[in-house]
């Protein structure tokens, strides 16, 4: 369930956007094959053949209507849908639908989409059914799509062309074990097809223009929660809880930079110091370790009309228990439904292992 409003917290945020006034479109069909990558030696089983599958996007243009629009060089924005044949009996297919923005560089000719969304696996974990996937531990996945392509629009008549390369991760955030996720490494090549007969001038009015913009110091406070499990399959999901306060200071119209602290009540850790104060009594955990941390963080945020991106380091200063290091990471977008109140999603990983997905209201100050 969690996972879903994931995907449903995206989408209302994409179709915010659509409502302004649409210009033209374009669809785009791209067939890929790759690799599954060695990031985790828990799926060395699973790299068996090459991934295949097909990409399909609607997308619309903009031409400037709104001052982000020129600010970040014209993007797209639009819906797509994927499917992918693992080649692996054990992984079966999976099946995607993202909201994705496509940002432009070298006269918009290079082409970079980023896109998060939704995923359903078709062989997820089953103790008795299918114990050999560590990849997918539930049939609800988040994914993440990442292409780099070279683009021509409109080489013969409607049609264009695109190739590059795509990366598409699926995972659950550690909502339920095992997690091991995967990373497909693909090349794609495919076809565009314009839907429109006219093509509308781009609107230039911040060419040229330096725009000045001045902030006082900003102070956030946000609550995040979630579910979770710790590696420990069959372990259970637990409700976490976390409380954040930070300062930010925007530097220019576009970014931000923060810092603040965390403090992370996480329950699945309650059960997982029982499991190995129990079941590993050689790692001398006695079972009375706390289970709550506290953090520092430094951070940057991205402003993209009403959303942004964060990014986020940070280092726990409170750590009685130790779960896969003293560095975290978190990155995600925010939403702001008023100039001070917004909603957040984000995930929260320790290097390349996530640990949860967080859903967050907070408010700028």
């Amino acid at each position: 369930m969690k996972v879903s409003l994931t995907c449903v917290l995206l989408l209302i945020s994409f179709f915010v956007f659509s409502q302004e006034k649409q210009l033209t479109s374009y669809i785009d069909v791209n067939y890929y094959r790759g690799n599954i990558a060695v990031h985790n030696t828990d799926i060395l089983h699973l790299i068996i053949g090459h991934p295949e599958g097909v990409i399909l996007s609607w997308n619309t243009k903009t031409y400037g209507l709104n001052d982000w629009e020129q600010r970040y060089n014209y993007p797209d924005y639009g819906v797509t849908f994927t499917s992918q044949n693992f080649k692996n009996d054990i992984l079966g297919n999976s099946y995607s639908l993202y909201a994705h923005y496509n940002f432009y560089f070298l006269k918009r000719n290079l082409m970079f989409r980023i896109a998060q969304g939704l995923a359903y696996a078709t062989h997820p974990y089953d103790k008795v059914e299918n114990y050999r996937n560590y990849a997918f531990g539930s049939s609800f996945l988040s994914t993440t799509l990442i292409m780099l392509n070279y683009k021509k629009e409109r080489i013969i008549d409607r049609f264009g062309l695109q190739a590059g390369f795509s990366l598409i991760h699926y995972s659950n955030a550690n909502m339920k074990s095992p997690n091991a996720s995967t990373n497909t490494l693909a090349f794609n090549v495919g076809v565009t097809y314009s839907l429109d007969d006219e093509i509308p001038e781009y609107i230039t009015t911040l060419q040229g223009v330096k725009e000045k913009f001045t902030q006082p110091l900003k102070y956030n406070l946000v609550f995040r929660g979630g579910i979770n499990e710790s590696d420990v399959v069959g372990s259970g999901q637990f409700p976490f809880y976390i409380i954040s306060a930070y300062a930010d200071k925007r530097i220019n119209i576009k970014s931000a930079f923060q810092f603040g602290t965390d403090v992370f009540f996480s329950n699945f850790l309650k059960e997982l110091i029982y499991y190995k104060s129990v079941a590993f009594p050689e790692e001398n955990v006695t079972g009375e370790e706390d289970y709550k941390r506290i953090g520092v963080f430094a951070g940057h945020e991205l402003f993209i009309n009403k959303t942004s991106l964060i990014t986020q380091l940070g280092y726990y200063v409170y750590y009685p228990f130790d779960f896969e290091g003293r560095t975290y990471f978190r990155v995600g977008l925010k939403r702001y439904f008023t100039n001070k109140w917004f909603g957040a999603l984000t995930l929260k990983t320790h290097g390349a292992k996530a640990e949860a997905v967080e859903f967050g209201i907070g408010v700028r100050l």
